[in-house]
C-alpha cells in the first residue's frame, strides 16, 4: 500500500526571533555575528541624508548573494557568522534558505590538499550522512551537505540551523555583569537538556562522540530552549587546512584526548562537567593575564559550590579515568537533576503526544466559562481551585513541554534508531518482489469520518486496482491504493481489512465498517454481467 497523507509541513529551521528581549533574557546577537548596524550617528559627523545612505549601502553590501548550492536552495550571503571556537570550520556566513524563507548558516571547510579529501571522501560522507538524520530538539539542526572539490583544493559545505539568540557563554557573561547568580532551578534545565541531546547522541549505532562541547557551542533561544550544535568529528578536525585550539577552551577537553587514538562518549561527558561547573559559577578564572584556565582555578570552582549534590555531580563527570565517568543517561537519574516528574508534566506531555486530537487554545476554551473557584484537585486537607491554574500559563507550559524545554527523561529517551524491519504478507496480492514493510509505532487512534472506495480494471481486466480515500476526524485526508488479482474471496476482504488496522492506517473500531465497504464494492464490481466497469461506493 502506498499512503499519501496531507499534511502541512514545518519548517526545519526557526525564523529569526523578532521580540524584545528584557535584561535577563539572552543576548541577541546571533551566534557571534558581527553587527550590521552603522555606529550612532553624533554631531561632529555628516547630515542624516548621507548617513542613511551609508547604512543602505552596508546592508546591501552583506545581503550580497556570493554563492548558490547545487540545487538553488541555499544562497551564502556576505555576512559573516563568528565561528573561530569551532574547530575545524573555516568560515560560516548567513545564507536564505529559498523554499522555507528563513536563515540558515553556510559552514565551509577547507582541506589542505585534494588527495587528503579523496581519502577521507567515504568516511566524510558516512558521518555527515548521519549528521542529517539526526532530529532532536536539543541539537542544532544539519540540513544538506556537498563537496566542491577543484584541481588545487577541496572543500565540504554544510548547511545549520541558525541560532539568532546566541551562545551560552554570552549570557553566562551577560549575568555576571549583572552581578547576578545562576538559578538553581535553571542549572538543573538547562542540563537536563543538554544531557538528553547528549544521550541521544551517543545512542547512535554507531555512537556519535560531539568532541568539541564547550559554553560557546551551545546555545540558548528566548523562551529557555538549550541547543548544542557545532559538532566537529574527528574526520574534520584531523585532515582540515586549520584547525585553531584556543588556550581559553582548552580545559573543555577530556585529558585523553589527543592522547589515544580512539576517543569514547567519556569525551563529551568531561567537557559537559566543564560546561556544568562554569554554568554553576559564571565564570572559571583564568590565569591572570593569560586565558589558560589552571587545574586548580577548577578545583577551586567546584569547592566553591554550596551544594554537596551538585559538587559531587560535576566531579563524576570530571574523572581523569573515562572509564570512571558516568554515561549521559546515567547522569540523568542522579539526585542533583532528578526528581520524579509532576503530575502536570506527565499529562503535559500525554497532550502535546496527542495534539492532533486537541485544538489550539483549548485550555482556554474549556475554562472561561467555568467557576473560578471551582475544586479541581481535593486531597485531605489540600484543596486546588481552577483559579489557581490560569488557562494562559497552562498554555505557555504546554508550548514549552512541546519546544523540548522540559524533556520526560524517566521514561525513555528519543531514540535515534530506525526499528527493524518485518516482513508484512499481504493476503490480497502476493508481490512479485518481498519487500520489508515497518511495523507501525503505534495503533491509529484516530476515527474515520468518510470513507471512499474505487475499484477499476487494469491490463484489460488481468488484475485490479484499488483506491481507498480516508477523511479523518482531523480533517486530514489518507489516500491508500494496490493492485489486486481478480476474484478476491471475502475471507480476503476481510483479511485485508484486519492488514489496515495492524499497519496504523486505520482504528480497529472502523475495521468492520471498512471490511463491509469493500465487500459492497466487490460485490457491485462483479455483479455487472462481466463488464468490469469501474465502480465507487462512499461511506
Amino acid at each position: 500500500m502506498s499512503e499519501g497523507e496531507g499534511k502541512s509541513t514545518q519548517a526545519t529551521a526557526p525564523a529569526l526571533d523578532s521580540k524584545s528581549e528584557s535584561t535577563a533574557s539572552p543576548p541577541s546577537a546571533g551566534q557571534g555575528v558581527s553587527s550590521v548596524s552603522p555606529p550612532v550617528s553624533t554631531v561632529t559627523q555628516g547630515p542624516p541624508a548621507a548617513a542613511t545612505e551609508d547604512e543602505e549601502e552596508e546592508s546591501e553590501d552583506e545581503s550580497e548573494i556570493l554563492e548558490e548550492s547545487p540545487c538553488g536552495r541555499w544562497q551564502k550571503r556576505r555576512e559573516e557568522v563568528n565561528q573561530r571556537n569551532v574547530p575545524g570550520i573555516d568560515s560560516a556566513y548567513l545564507a536564505m534558505d529559498t523554499e522555507e524563507g528563513v536563515e540558515v548558516v553556510w559552514n565551509e571547510v577547507m582541506f589542505s590538499e585534494r588527495k587528503n579529501f579523496k581519502l577521507q571522501e567515504e568516511k566524510v560522507k558516512a558521518v555527515f550522512d548521519n549528521l542529517i538524520q539526526l532530529e532532536h530538539l536539543n541539537i542544532v539542526k544539519f540540513h544538506k551537505y556537498w563537496a566542491d572539490v577543484k584541481e588545487n583544493r577541496a572543500r565540504v559545505i554544510f548547511i545549520t540551523e541558525y541560532m539568532s539568540s546566541g551562545s551560552l557563554k554570552q549570557f553566562l557573561k551577560k549575568t555576571k555583569k549583572n552581578h547576578k547568580t545562576m538559578n538553581e532551578k535553571a542549572w538543573k534545565r538547562w542540563c537536563t537538556q543538554i544531557l538528553s541531546a547528549l544521550s541521544y547522541l551517543h545512542s547512535c549505532d554507531p555512537p556519535i562522540i560531539h568532541g568539541n562541547l564547550t559554553c560557546d557551542t551551545i546555545f540558548i533561544q528566548h523562551n529557555g530552549l538549550i541547543k548544542i550544535g557545532s559538532v566537529a568529528p574527528d574526520t574534520i578536525n584531523n585532515h582540515v587546512k586549520t584547525c585553531r585550539e584556543e588556550q581559553k577552551s582548552l580545559h573543555f577537553f577530556a585529558p585523553e584526548y589527543g592522547a589515544v587514538a580512539d576517543v569514547t562518549t567519556a569525551v563529551d561527558i568531561y567537557s559537559f562537567g566543564m560546561c556544568a561547573l562554569e554554568m554553576a559559577v559564571l565564570e572559571i578564572q583564568s590565569n591572570g593575564e593569560s586565558s589558560y584556565v589552571s587545574q586548580e582555578a577548577i578545583s577551586s570552582a567546584i569547592q566553591s559550590l554550596e551544594d554537596t549534590l551538585q559538587r559531587e555531580f560535576i566531579q563524576k563527570c570530571l574523572e581523569v579515568d573515562p572509564a570512571k565517568r558516568p554515561t549521559a543517561r546515567e547522569l540523568l537519574f542522579h539526585q542533583a537533576l532528578f526528581e520524579v516528574p509532576l503530575l502536570k508534566l506527565l499529562a503535559a506531555h500525554c497532550i502535546v503526544s496527542h495534539q492532533h486530537m486537541i485544538p489550539e487554545n483549548a485550555l482556554e476554551e474549556m475554562t472561561k466559562n467555568m467557576d473560578p473557584n471551582l475544586v479541581i484537585v481535593e486531597s485531605r486537607a489540600v484543596q486546588l481551585k481552577l483559579s489557581q491554574f490560569p488557562a494562559l500559563e497552562l498554555d505557555k507550559f504546554l508550548e514549552d513541554v512541546r519546544n523540548g524545554i522540559y524533556p520526560l527523561t524517566a521514561f525513555g529517551m528519543p531514540c535515534p534508531q530506525q526499528p527493524q524491519q518485518e516482513a508484512v504478507k499481504s493476503p490480497i496480492v502476493p508481490p512479485s518482489v518481498k519487500t520489508p514493510t515497518p511495523e507501525p509505532a503505534e495503533l491509529e487512534t484516530r476515527k474515520v469520518l468518510q470513507m471512499q472506495c474505487n475499484i477499476e480494471p487494469v491490463d484489460e481486466g488481468a488484475k485490479h486496482h484499488l483506491t481507498l480515500l480516508l477523511k479523518l476526524e482531523d480533517k486530514l485526508n489518507r489516500h491508500l491504493s494496490c493492485d489486486l488479482l481478480p476474484s478476491p474471496t471475502d475471507e480476503n476482504v476481510q483479511e485485508l481489512a484486519v492488514e489496515l488496522v495492524q499497519l496504523g492506517f486505520i482504528s480497529e473500531g472502523d475495521q468492520v465498517r471498512l471490511a463491509s465497504v469493500l465487500e459492497e464494492a466487490f460485490s457491485k464490481f462483479y455483479s455487472r454481467n462481466g463488464s468490469l466497469n469501474p465502480v465507487t461506493v462512499s461511506s
